[in-house]
């Protein structure tokens, strides 16, 4: 959970480019997208393999 507190002088705009950057750093968006929908490990096995073939396949036409 995220938790900043406004530091004295500081614009709304300021304040909100610093929340915005730890929401990133924290990859709370990221996560929340992920869980959205819940994926079957074995889902996520095959997605991940076919990743690996497509940069795999990749990898070897840029070297011919």
């Amino acid at each position: 959970m995220v938790e900043l507190r406004i530091n004295e002088g500081e614009s709304f705009e300021g304040f909100l480019r610093r929340f915005t950057k730890r929401v990133q750093q924290e990859s709370i968006i990221s996560e929340a997208r992920r869980r959205q929908h819940f994926e079957p490990p074995s889902i996520t096995r095959k997605k991940t393999a076919a990743a690996k073939r497509r940069k795999s396949v990749k990898a070897t036409l840029k070297n011919m």
